[in-house]
């Protein structure tokens, strides 16, 4: 918004002297050449010779009052959105992309013009000389018009990417690549090559062209076809580029930015898809990321990779149960506000200790957490790490007002995709998990709160030293004693 009322003032300035000092460089370009360039055709040629300057000079003027008053006309509904402050709406678009168009019929007609009143000065003295002005003019305003569109949509270039800001839809393809290399062709060579055939032709002048106009035409049409070619170059090269740049950025992992949509071709509309498509990117990266935060991080880049599947794998792995003490009295004695405020505090250092050692929170069971190591990246040491995770945490949560037992048991499990196809979770399942949670609830009653199987510790190498193993003791649903553990100190 704050751009809006600089581009309008640099634009309404740069048009119009893009649009006025093309047309009268055209109308001289025509002038020289019928006066000075090619021999008289007409009878009286003297006196022809000064009505034809007096009347150019004329309805230059004229022309210029018109068009300039014209091009103010059409200009004003643009300028009008660029210097208030609303939102840039379709008629407001409309009015952008039209204008190089609009510009060009105006000053279109005012050729056109000009070539009836010249016509009906020179067909009566001569046919010859009254065709030859004819098409000239006809052709000089044909070549002025064009090069004053691409000049009008290259300047207009900055207003349209400040129209579609916001627009999801790509602007309509109003002249093409194609059309546009065309047209660049039919400034430089069509035209003026078509002038020097006429300028050679057998006529019944009575001295022939000579080098002169064929000279004056080739020199015109190398200047104007290099200025046309390098416009047209310009649109599709500064776009292509600009978007080849963003394309490495989005390479790069850099999501948050787009390209300006200012071409009224299919480069247009390959900017439009372009942005479109970072769009999706940043849309499918904020997927993945609450996907990830939802299952996992590693969940989610395996789904990603393989798909989604029912079923599950028998995988060795560690698993490590916390569950907050008191959950029932502190739901009772504190708002549900600070329930959740505590709880949070205390998810976080879960999350925290556990990622930091390898593992991953499968899933919140209201005021308790299951987390697993090992799956569904293996782990050499997942047994150790499950260990390192339980001491890091006891540490952790000293720091909170709520209290939580863990416990830490490792075996096989069968991990994999568990439900429908229309809803399902990734889990584990199998004896560690059930084990580990008959851990949490009897270390309740231990000093430290942390329970481990014996195993475990046994097969943990480094890690295990800094445990000592306990009492074994047959838990709650299992026939078998567990040798417990807990760490030291």
């Amino acid at each position: 918004m704050s751009d809006r009322p600089r581009l309008a003032r640099q634009f309404a300035g740069r048009l119009s002297l893009a649009m006025i000092g093309s047309n009268v460089l055209g109308a001289l370009v025509v002038f020289v050449y019928l006066v000075f360039v090619v021999p008289d055709r007409a009878t009286d040629s003297a006196r022809l010779t000064a009505v034809n300057v007096t009347v150019a000079g004329g309805y230059l003027l004229l022309a210029l009052v018109v068009g300039t008053i014209g091009s103010v006309l059409l200009q004003r509904r643009l300028l009008r959105w660029l210097r208030s402050s609303h939102v840039v709406d379709e008629a407001d678009r409309r009015t952008t992309l039209r204008l190089p168009a609009r510009l060009v019929r105006l000053y279109g007609v005012l050729w056109a013009v000009a070539v009836v009143v010249f016509s009906a000065i020179n067909l009566p003295v001569s046919v010859p000389g009254g065709v030859d002005t004819a098409v000239t003019i006809a052709a000089g305003g044909a070549t002025t018009c064009a090069l004053c569109y691409l000049l009008a949509e290259r300047i207009v270039r900055p207003l349209l990417a400040e129209a579609m800001t916001g627009s999801q839809a790509a602007p309509p393809v109003v002249l093409g690549v194609r059309r546009r290399l065309l047209l660049s062709w039919a400034l430089g060579t069509g035209i003026p090559f078509a002038g020097v055939a006429l300028a050679v032709l057998p006529d019944d002048r009575a001295e022939p062209a000579g080098p002169l106009p064929v000279l004056f035409l080739v020199g015109v049409g190398l200047l104007v076809g290099l200025v046309a070619v390098d416009i047209a170059a310009r649109s599709v090269s500064e776009p292509v580029g600009a978007m080849a740049r963003a394309l490495r950025q989005v390479g790069s992992g850099r999501l948050d930015i787009g390209v300006a949509v200012d071409d009224v071709s299919e480069v247009g509309q390959l900017q439009s898809g372009f942005n479109a498509m970072v769009e999706g990117l940043r849309e499918r990266a904020r997927l993945q990321d609450l996907f990830g935060r939802q299952v996992g991080t590693d969940v989610a880049r395996l789904a990603l990779e393989r798909g989604v599947h029912l079923g599950g794998e028998r995988r060795d792995a560690a698993v490590l149960y916390v569950d907050v003490v008191g959950s029932t009295s502190l739901a009772v004695d504190h708002p549900p506000e600070e329930v959740v405020r505590r709880l949070n505090e205390f998810f976080a250092v879960v999350v925290a200790a556990v990622s930091d050692r390898g593992g991953w929170v499968n899933k919140f069971e209201g005021d308790a957490a299951l987390c697993v190591f090992g799956v569904p990246v293996e782990h050499e040491d997942a047994g150790g790490c499950a260990l390192a995770a339980a001491r890091a945490l006891a540490k952790g949560l000293g720091t909170l007002d709520l209290q939580a037992a863990i416990g830490v048991c490792a075996g096989p499990v069968v991990a994999g995709n568990v439900g429908t196809e229309s809803r399902f979770e990734y889990t584990v399942i199998g004896d560690p998990v059930n084990t580990a949670a008959r851990l949490a609830e009897l270390a309740k009653g231990v000093p430290g709160r942390v329970l481990a199987d014996g195993a475990v510790v046994a097969a943990a190498g480094e890690e295990g030293r800094e445990w000592e193993l306990g009492e074994e003791v047959v838990l709650r649903g299992r026939a078998t004693p567990t040798r417990l553990a807990s760490p030291r100190g």
